[in-house]
């Protein structure tokens, strides 16, 4: 007999589903857990130790999404770097104010359930807690049938850090002929997608015949943790900031004390190639400066002194490089020059 009852499975929601997800990133994250005998995937709520060794620890959190670049992802049918920008998202937001990263929460929402995509996606996810030396905590997968359309779905990420009240990075340390330090990025990293999927449309570009474009697209943004938190233990920076949506001249704006300015001298930027194609379809300069990083993914404020022993924490690739000075003046950024985009 035909079974005409209605259900939670019959409304698109499939529980089972979720059930193994679940115990998927359960099993991902338990030989890793560092702490302890808490059992946090799969339970209400997480727990997590605060580390003795803090004499005064401040907590810190931070929250963010991957924008629109989950549409490049789904275009190409790849979503094993979409994890690793949500958690640079949020922990890069972090490490401005001097935090280490010790827990992640994530939020996935979707049409419905594909376990392949899912474990895909969270892979990323826990990959890039692991570069940023935090640990996966908990999260929230939410099938949500009527809400996306078929294949669609949204990310979102929640990351907890501690600093120690002494360490924390605040404008006051920011002071006149301080140096500005331009740390490269890894390309576009997770803002002005919107804008990149119209210069894709507009211009009729099939990204799936593209290499170039497809590699670049999906490259996952840098997390900048490591590098950073071994900056601050050594006392090296007066101030920094996340290079993110506004793009260099509104971040740097939020650090900046009053009676100073940040002077950025956009000739010594070294950008991307990436960045010469965009606005080479018809963007202008002010717009992408305003929307992309056009090749700085992060900000550091620093003592002129101390230049030789910032730069010898980075590797080549992502070696800062002198882009402008602190000085005083009613503006707080004062941006001259222009980017060379054949550099």
């Amino acid at each position: 007999m035909k079974n005409n009852k209605l259900s939670y499975a019959k409304s698109g929601v499939n529980i089972k589903a979720a059930d193994k997800f679940v115990n998927f990133i359960s099993s991902l994250t338990r030989k890793s857990e560092k702490n302890g005998k808490f059992k946090n995937i799969g339970g209400f709520s997480s727990i997590y130790n605060i580390p003795n060794n803090l004499k005064n620890p401040k907590i810190v959190a931070s929250t963010d999404g991957v924008g629109t670049k989950i549409e490049i992802a789904n275009i190409l049918k790849k979503f094993n770097t979409i994890g690793i920008d949500l958690v640079a998202m949020c922990v890069n937001d972090l490490i401005v104010q001097g935090a280490r990263p010790v827990f992640f929460l994530d939020y996935i929402s979707i049409n419905k359930i594909n376990l392949s995509k899912l474990k895909t996606i969270i892979k990323g996810i826990y990959k890039g807690c692991k570069i940023s030396g935090c640990s996966l905590v908990g999260g929230e997968t939410a099938e949500m049938p009527g809400t996306y359309s078929k294949d669609k779905f949204d990310v979102a990420g929640f990351a907890v850090g501690l600093v120690e009240k002494n360490k924390i990075l605040n404008n006051k340390k920011i002071k006149k002929n301080n140096l500005i330090l331009a740390i490269p990025s890894n390309g576009i990293h997770s803002n002005g997608f919107s804008l990149v999927r119209y210069i894709l449309k507009k211009k009729k570009i099939n990204l799936k015949k593209n290499n170039f474009l497809r590699s670049e697209f999906l490259k996952p943004t840098k997390i900048y943790v490591n590098e950073i938190l071994k900056l601050v233990d050594k006392n090296l920076i007066n101030g920094c900031a996340n290079i993110t949506g506004g793009g260099l001249s509104e971040n740097i704006k939020r650090i900046i004390p009053t009676g100073l300015s940040a002077d950025i001298n956009l000739d010594m930027i070294k950008t991307k190639l990436i960045f010469k194609w965009i606005q080479e379809k018809g963007i202008s300069n002010s717009e992408m400066l305003k929307t992309f990083n056009c090749g700085v993914g992060f900000c550091i404020i620093i003592e002129a002194k101390n230049l030789n022993k910032v730069k010898k924490y980075f590797i080549k690739k992502y070696k800062p490089y002198v882009i402008g000075k602190i000085s005083n003046g009613k503006e707080k950024v004062n941006i001259n020059g222009q980017i060379n985009w054949n550099k």
